[in-house]
């Protein structure tokens, strides 16, 4: 018979699992709110998640579970941080005594309006029309304050919403990262430029038939490693990613006829965030050791398999004359070293989700910035577009003709995922330090990529990451994984090896 600690931790176990259920319950809701739901059904769709928002929130604060939590924390079950008692012990406390800081009232109400605000960005975005969106914004951001106040935060009210996506992070940090990343960026940008090199992008922007695109797409999502017995690819207005369950995973994309990339490499992301979903232990659902530790690092897996991967020399090797086979009139008569220069082209752009691993990170800065302002009251909604195209023309030298090219090309605000976009920028530090860490590990990547083989990335990033669930820190697991803290450096170093002979810099 367990002895009454042992029950204790089974009893605390048992009910995180069923907590995750109706969070899981939530995930599916979502997943078809963004792929399938009619238009008229968004204020039913809004009760539902409010009442599951709320009835997952009450699980996570009852005084019981707490004191039960509160036993564990002082067990000799905890007395090892890093073992899997150890470990569920400290994250699910951790998660409680966040929790037990909200209202009941200000969960509900954020669960909402979330609903509501994708709903009606949908159409702001397809309208081009900022004055429809302005309202929700200023709810959503005034929802974001009285939640940061009600958890409480060090130097600024960003690092509380920051946590809930990098937890144990703060924002002057980032901020710093950020700074030391766009001080060697920026003039590797104006070197590409001034470069006399061009690629020929017309070839990405010939006709690729739909139907040919979710065929090959789906054929590289599965080679890399994306199980569709136990995920499914599917088309929406943002693409996502959604862990439902352990057997679970939907991915998204969308297609466009006349760019090549926008599906392609935006499946290759997802089904790099759908492998870690899927990587993850089975038997620890519901528990921190089943979960991702980080946005951060699971944004690393999405850009590993897009850029690290997807866009390099290697991969296209293999994959090039797949894609002559599927889309023989585009690139039938498209010189293998020309596409390969096109999927790199650097060039400022408009658009987040299409922009080039240099510029990338421009964007994310732009939007980090902004969401600071908005939060600490210091950019009014009103003013967010004229701040959003300046920025544009200071960080990138262009400007959005329209708002659903600029301020609402993005669903994450609407969503009330205020703090969530820096995440991005520490998936591309993480993902280049963890790609170097594993090709110094594993031998030459790149053979095996030219072959097809895809396979010991996969099982390696599945035993170092994946599988490790919460048990580390995000800073935690890359020291264990790289030996060195995180980094501006690798990513740099990826950057200029590629880029460097392709444009004909130093």
């Amino acid at each position: 018979m367990p002895d009454p600690l042992s029950r204790l931790y089974e009893n605390v176990c048992r009910h995180a699992r069923e907590t995750a259920l109706l969070n899981s319950i939530e995930s599916v809701l979502g997943w078809d709110e963004r792929t399938m739901l009619p238009a008229a059904g968004g204020e039913h769709r809004a009760d539902q998640m409010t009442l599951l928002a709320g009835m997952v929130h009450q699980r996570l604060i009852e005084p019981q579970y707490g004191d039960s939590l509160g036993q564990l924390a002082e067990s000799p079950l905890a007395a090892d941080p890093h073992s899997d008692s150890g470990a569920t012990i400290r994250r699910l406390k951790r998660q409680h005594d966040k929790k037990v800081k909200l209202p009941q009232s200000l969960v509900e109400e954020l669960a909402r309006t979330s609903v509501l605000g994708q709903q009606a960005w949908q159409e702001a975005r397809q309208n081009d029309d900022f004055a429809a969106m302005r309202p929700w914004l200023e709810k959503t951001f005034a929802l974001k304050r009285q939640e940061a106040d009600a958890l409480g935060y060090a130097d600024r009210p960003y690092d509380a919403l920051l946590d809930d996506y990098e937890p144990e992070e703060r924002t002057s940090h980032v901020a710093e990262v950020l700074r030391r990343l766009r001080e060697e960026l920026v003039p590797l940008v104006e070197a590409i430029r001034g470069s006399a090199r061009r690629p020929d992008t017309s070839i990405l922007r010939r006709t690729y038939p739909t139907d040919a695109q979710k065929a090959f797409g789906r054929q590289a999502a599965e080679q890399i490693g994306f199980d569709f017995q136990r995920g499914r690819l599917d088309v929406t207005a943002h693409p996502f990613c959604a862990g439902l369950g352990p057997n679970d995973c939907r991915i998204t994309t969308r297609y466009n006829e006349r760019f090549f990339n926008e599906s392609f490499f935006g499946i290759l992301h997802e089904a790099g965030h759908g492998i870690y979903d899927q990587g993850l232990r089975t038997d620890q659902y519901g528990l921190p050791l089943g979960e991702a530790i980080s946005l951060g690092i699971h944004e690393s897996q999405s850009r590993l398999w897009e850029n690290l991967v997807g866009r390099s020399w290697p991969f296209w090797e293999s994959f090039y004359p797949l894609a002559q086979q599927h889309f023989p009139a585009a690139l039938g008569d498209v010189d293998p070293d020309d596409f390969y220069f096109a999927v790199n082209d650097v060039r400022a752009s408009l658009i987040r989700v299409e922009a080039d691993e240099a510029t990338y990170n421009l964007h994310i800065l732009i939007r980090f910035e902004l969401e600071q302002a908005l939060l600490d009251g210091d950019l009014p909604v009103a003013d967010l577009p004229a701040a959003w195209n300046g920025k544009y023309r200071d960080y990138l030298g262009i400007e959005p003709s329209s708002d659903a090219a600029g301020v609402l090309q993005d669903v994450h605000w609407s969503a009330g995922l205020v703090g969530y976009f820096p995440t991005y920028s520490l998936g591309n530090l993480h993902s280049a330090q963890i790609f170097a860490a594993a090709d110094a590990e594993l031998g030459s990547l790149a053979q095996s990529f030219s072959q097809g083989e895809f396979q010991p990335l996969r099982q390696w990033l599945n035993e170092k990451i994946h599988q490790q669930g919460q048990r580390y820190s995000a800073d935690e697991l890359v020291m264990r994984i790289t030996g060195k803290p995180l980094s501006h450096e690798p990513l740099m170093a990826h950057l200029r090896a590629k880029l460097g002979p392709l444009y004909g810099i130093a």
